[in-house]
């Protein structure tokens, strides 16, 4: 890694072209830029994650830091390539009033005629696509679960100000849980009447996956708690008997339905980088969560 002090968007970009060359690699194959918001306490942790998800998609990352918008503008950064990234990465901190303009100093960066995503690790605008840096991607991610703010309410927030192309990594946390309920009714078609969704008292996946199940089945499905982890049971009423998925320790579940053996199943809850490599992988709108988004709103007025 290179340090940059006082630089601007040109040093930076000069300092990939020149890392590539002193890595023997005038062209890299980058197939995105990933663009990620954060702050300085969280930086590393971020930017670990970003780099086990690159080795999916290779990708120009530019991990951005907003300081103070007081006192002098300067840009400061830390340009490389290797030590397990598999594209080129760069950590800005931005200080005094270009932090009300980061868009500039980051649009120059972005990879030319390839799709841009960015993630807010926590804390993201409530209107991520209106927000100047969010405007400059196709894919916008956020995670309400790593709210540390309004907590209770940042995923009804999302979904409130949802636009084509934003998600939150609380409904990718449930996609194993939507397969497996899918899959259930496919086994065995039966009329849903009712069912229910415990998890813990806070959990954003479990209003999203009661919101999915609603908008699916058009059945009221009830929300009840549980000391966790993470969601523990999905229940389906069905006149012939529920349809149960059980897990009480994030890692195996049981599956229960009608007239059939109980079966164990894996249900492990999965860590961040999983989490972020899924969602790069689709840089369209997923009408299935525009649908959720919607209900959730209509649940909660």
């Amino acid at each position: 890694m290179i340090e940059l002090i006082d630089t601007n968007a040109g040093g930076i970009a000069a300092e990939f072209v020149a890392s590539r060359l002193r890595a023997g690699s005038p062209a890299m194959s980058m197939v995105m830029t990933l663009v990620i918001v954060v702050d300085e306490d969280a930086a590393g942790d971020a930017m670990h994650v970003a780099r086990q998800a690159s080795h999916e998609h290779p990708a120009r990352v530019l991990g951005v830091i907003l300081g103070s918008a007081r006192g002098n503008p300067q840009i400061n950064a830390q340009v490389g390539t290797g030590a397990g990234w598999t594209g080129e990465t760069a950590l800005i901190r931005l200080e005094g009033e270009v932090v009300k303009h980061a868009d500039s100093v980051v649009l120059p960066l972005l990879l030319p005629d390839s799709p841009v995503a960015i993630w807010w690790p926590s804390d993201p605008p409530h209107d991520p696509a209106a927000d100047p840096l969010g405007s400059l991607a196709q894919r916008r991610i956020t995670d309400a679960a790593a709210a540390t703010r309004g907590k209770s309410t940042a995923i009804h927030l999302q979904c409130t100000s949802y636009s084509p192309g934003n998600t939150d990594l609380a409904w990718t946390r449930i996609t194993p849980w939507r397969a497996l309920l899918a899959a259930a009714l496919d086994q065995q078609p039966l009329k849903v009447t009712g069912g229910s969704v415990t998890a813990e008292r806070i959990s954003p996946s479990a209003e999203l996956l009661v919101a999915w199940l609603s908008d699916r089945l058009k059945v009221e499905i009830d929300r009840k708690n549980s000391n966790g982890p993470g969601i523990t049971e999905v229940r389906l009423d069905t006149k012939e008997g529920p349809i149960v998925i059980s897990r009480r320790d994030g890692r195996m579940a049981t599956f229960s339905s009608p007239d059939r053996p109980d079966r164990p199943v894996a249900l492990k809850r999965r860590q961040l980088p999983e989490l972020l490599a899924e969602e790069l992988r689709r840089l369209d709108e997923d009408d299935v969560y525009a649908a959720t988004a919607r209900t959730l709103r209509k649940l909660h007025r």
